[in-house]
């Protein structure tokens, strides 16, 4: 039997999910800065199948504006570097050797305001899901009481309880949206 307790625990755990994956999404935003994790959506074909690149190379950040891919098998270095050029990233990587330079290209700023867009709409998507996550433990809550299995004073308490931990995920969302923002507009 669901309590109400439960409801507002698994709206948390819903809630803490959804925003593990707003951050994840963040990371695959480009700043003008080089991030290792801008990779982690490039796929690369290996003895057939395609893989993530992580699992054929190393990827790390040479300096702030570069990040390097050490392949672990010498024959790898050219698909690689086709992965990376073909993905949709804007990326041209340049081989040293057996080393992979992936250059970040300095943002313009018409780019630099599509990407503070793209992460606003992303901040709105994540607000949605927590609402709609909100919602869904209300409306559990409601058949509780329709049931006879909790109170009206129980349901009032149960949704104010539910808004507080919506209102506190919402809030880290905007702080999010607000640092990342910060991040891309920096030059």
């Amino acid at each position: 039997m669901t309590t109400i307790a439960d409801i507002r625990t698994q709206a948390e755990a819903k809630m803490k999910q959804s925003l593990a994956a707003f951050q994840n999404n963040l990371t695959k935003i480009r700043t003008g800065r080089a991030n290792p994790a801008l990779l982690d959506t490039v796929h690369v074909e290996y003895y057939g199948s395609q893989v993530p690149l992580s699992q054929v190379a190393n990827v790390s950040l040479l300096d702030s504006r570069t990040i390097s891919v050490q392949p672990w098998e010498k024959g790898m270095g050219a698909k690689i570097e086709k992965a990376i050029r073909e993905s949709d990233l804007g990326l041209n990587p340049a081989s040293m050797g057996d080393l992979i330079r992936v250059p970040m290209p300095p943002m313009s700023e018409e780019r630099r305001k599509e990407m503070t867009k793209l992460v606003r709409t992303e901040g709105e998507q994540a607000k949605v899901a927590m609402r709609n996550l909100r919602r869904d433990a209300n409306e559990g809550v409601k058949k509780l009481v329709k049931d006879k299995l909790a109170s009206e004073d129980d349901q009032k308490r149960a949704e104010g309880d539910v808004q507080k931990i919506t209102d506190r995920f919402i809030a880290e969302i905007d702080k999010l949206v607000a640092a990342k923002e910060a991040e891309v507009l920096a030059v």
